[in-house]
C-alpha cells in the first residue's frame, strides 16, 4: 500500500468519524444550535474549549515561530497561556451568569443599545473572519502536503471539509466533535517529538530534555558561526515588542468571541470557571511541549541539513520543497555561493512546516505523518468551526433575530446560520489563497483586534457600572479602527506607511486600540449620562461571587 493511500485512509477515516459524531449529535433547536442547550459539563467543555482554541496556529505554527524566533518566540507561549488565567478569573463566570448566547448579545443588553449590539456584531465578524483565514490556510498546508496538490487547490478542499463539519448541527455537534478532535490532535502532536526524544535520550519526555537540547543547539551554532544564537533574547523583536505582543495575546485570548461563546454552554455559572480550569490542563499538554518541539527540530536541521552537500540532503527536504514550503538558495543568482554545500542562510524553511515535518525528520512510519496531518487538520477544523459559529450567530441571532425580525422562527434562524457558515468559509478560503502571512502572524492580528475591541467593553461592562453606551461604542469603534489602521500601515504600507512605534510591530497593534478603548469607556462615560438604574443594579449583582449560584442561571 502506497504512502499516499495510507495518508488518505487515516485522514479521511478520522474526518468521517468526526462527521458521524456531528450527525449523531446534530442540533434541532435554536438553543442547541447556539449554546448546546447549556448542558455541557466542565470536563467536556474544557476539552472542547482547548480544541476550539488550539488552532492551526498552536498545532502547526507556534513551534515553528519559536524555532524561527528563538527566545523571542516564547511570547506566544506566555501570552496565550496567560490569557486563560485572565479569562477564568475576570470574565468566564460573569458572562455565563448574564445568561446570553453571544458576546454581542451581552454588549447589546448590558449597554441597552442596538447601536452597541451592531458595533459588537461587526467586531465579532472582523475578529472571527481574520482568525478563520489562518485556520483555512493551515488546512490547505496539510492537504497540500498530504495530496501533493498546489496550495490553492488544497485550500479549496480544506474549505469543503470545514463547511461539511460545521453546518451539521451548530454548537451542540461542534462541542462533541471538538472533544474528539482534541484527542486526535494531542496524540498526533506528541508522538513524533516523543519518538525523537526516545531516540536521542532514551526516555519519552521531551520537556525534560529541553535544557540539554538547547545547549546542543548553541554548541552547533557556534561551530557553524551562526549568529545571533538561538537562546539570545530580543534579537528578532525589541524588548518592547516582545512584551507588548505577550500582553496583547493575553488580553486577546480573554476577548475572543468564539472562546467566550463556549462558556455560555455550561449548565451552571460555577461550571464556567471550572471549564476554564480544565481547558488549561488540556492546553498545557501541548504548550509545555511546543518549545521542546521547536528545539528538537532546530537541532536536527543544524546537525543533519546545514553544512551538508545539497545532493545528499534527507528525503524530507526534497518532499517539502515540492510543496513550495522549503527552498534552497545555493545558486549565486538566488544569493548563495553556488558551492553545492548548504549554508544556514541558504535554507529558507517555512516556519509552518516544523511540526508537520517532524515524523519524517524522526524517520517514523508514514502512518505517523498521516496521524500528525489528521491532528493538524483537527486543530484547524475545530477552531474554524467555532469561529464560523460566531459569525453565523452574530448575523442570524444578534442582527437578524434581535434587530431585524424578532418573530423569526427557530428553523429560519438555524437555516440562515448554516448558510452564513458556508458563505464565510468560502470567502476565508479566497483570502487565505493570497498567502498574506504566516499562520501565527494572522492569528496574532485577530488577538490584537479582540484585545482592542471586545475585552475593554466587556471588562468595563462587568466591573464598572458607570460605563455607558457612549463610552463603550466609541471605544469599540475607535479601538478596532486604530488596530486595523496600524496593522495595515506597518505590514502592508496601506493606506499610508507606518513605522513601528517604539519597535512595536503589526502583531502588537492591539495595544494602541486597547488603550483608546479603556480611556473612552472611562472618560466619555463620565462626561455623558449614566446607565439606567436597572443596569447599574444588574452590574452590582454580577460581581457578587457568593451569588453565582443555580438560582440565577
Amino acid at each position: 500500500m502506497s504512502n499516499q493511500v495510507i495518508g488518505y485512509i487515516v485522514v479521511f477515516g478520522v474526518f468521517i468519524a468526526f462527521m458521524y459524531i456531528a450527525y449523531a449529535t446534530r442540533a434541532k433547536r435554536a438553543d442547541d444550535f447556539y449554546v448546546a442547550g447549556r448542558r455541557i459539563k466542565p470536563f467536556w467543555n474544557g476539552m472542547a474549549v482547548a480544541a476550539d482554541w488550539m488552532s492551526a496556529a498552536s498545532f502547526i505554527s507556534m513551534a515553528g515561530a519559536i524555532a524561527a524566533l528563538g527566545y523571542d518566540g516564547l511570547a506566544y507561549i506566555m501570552g496565550w497561556t496567560g490569557g486563560y488565567v485572565v479569562l477564568a478569573l475576570v470574565l468566564a463566570p460573569y458572562l455565563r451568569k448574564f445568561g446570553k448566547y453571544t458576546a454581542p448579545d451581552f454588549i447589546g443588553d448590558r449597554y441597552e443599545s442596538q447601536v452597541a449590539r451592531a458595533v459588537a456584531i461587526i467586531c465579532a465578524i472582523v475578529i472571527s473572519f481574520t482568525y478563520c483565514v489562518a485556520q483555512v490556510a493551515g488546512a490547505g498546508i496539510i492537504m497540500g502536503r498530504l495530496m501533493g496538490l498546489p496550495m490553492k487547490v488544497a485550500i479549496a478542499i480544506g474549505v469543503i471539509i470545514v463547511i461539511a463539519s460545521t453546518v451539521m448541527g451548530g454548537m451542540k455537534s461542534i462541542t462533541w466533535t471538538q472533544c474528539a478532535q482534541y484527542i486526535v490532535l494531542i496524540i498526533g502532536y506528541l508522538i513524533p517529538v516523543t519518538a525523537l526524544c526516545i531516540k536521542f535520550y532514551g526516555h519519552p519526555l521531551p520537556q525534560l530534555a529541553y535544557g540539554d537540547i538547547l545547549q546542543k543547539i548553541v554548541a552547533k551554532e557556534k561551530e557553524l558561526n551562526i549568529t545571533p544564537l538561538y537562546i539570545e533574547p530580543f534579537t528578532k523583536m525589541s524588548m518592547a515588542d516582545m512584551w507588548v505582543l505577550t500582553l496583547v495575546l493575553m488580553i486577546g485570548t480573554a476577548g475572543l468571541p468564539h472562546i467566550m461563546m463556549r462558556f455560555f454552554t455550561t449548565p451552571l455559572v460555577r461550571d464556567a470557571r471550572y471549564s476554564a480550569g480544565w481547558a488549561l490542563v488540556f492546553i498545557g499538554a501541548l504548550y509545555i511541549t511546543a518549545p521542546a518541539y521547536a528545539a528538537f527540530q532546530k537541532y536536527v536541521v543544524l546537525h543533519d541539513v546545514v553544512g551538508k552537500p545539497i545532493s545528499q540532503l534527507p528525503e524530507w527536504v526534497s518532499a517539502w520543497g515540492k510543496v513550495g514550503l522549503l527552498k534552497i538558495k545555493d545558486a549565486i543568482e538566488l544569493g548563495g555561493n553556488g558551492d553545492g554545500i548548504l549554508q544556514f542562510k541558504e535554507l529558507d524553511l517555512h516556519r509552518d512546516i516544523v511540526v508537520l515535518s517532524m515524523p519524517e525528520i524522526a524517520q517514523l512510519p508514514y502512518i505517523v505523518s498521516a496521524l500528525v496531518a489528521a491532528g493538524g487538520l483537527a486543530a484547524a477544523i475545530s477552531t474554524a468551526d467555532g469561529l464560523l459559529m460566531v459569525i453565523a450567530a452574530a448575523i442570524s441571532h444578534d442582527l437578524y433575530y434581535k434587530m431585524i425580525n424578532p418573530n423569526a422562527s427557530e428553523n429560519t434562524r438555524v437555516i440562515l446560520g448554516k448558510s452564513l457558515i458556508g458563505f464565510f468559509a468560502i470567502i476565508a478560503g479566497i483570502v487565505a489563497a493570497g498567502n498574506i502571512g504566516f499562520i501565527v502572524q494572522i492569528v496574532a492580528w485577530a488577538f490584537s483586534l479582540a484585545a482592542a475591541s471586545f475585552f475593554p467593553a466587556i471588562v468595563m461592562g462587568v466591573f464598572d457600572k458607570r460605563t455607558n453606551t457612549y463610552g463603550a461604542v466609541i471605544g469599540m469603534i475607535g479601538g478596532l479602527l486604530i488596530t486595523i489602521f496600524y496593522i495595515l500601515g506597518v505590514k502592508f504600507g496601506w493606506p499610508v506607511k507606518i513605522s513601528p512605534i517604539a519597535g512595536i510591530k503589526d502583531q502588537g497593534a492591539g495595544l494602541f486600540g486597547m488603550a483608546f478603548n479603556f480611556l473612552s469607556c472611562i472618560i466619555i462615560s463620565r462626561l455623558t449620562p449614566p446607565p439606567s438604574e436597572k443596569i447599574m443594579d444588574l452590574v452590582d449583582h454580577l460581581r457578587y461571587p457568593k451569588k453565582l449560584t443555580d438560582a440565577h442561571d
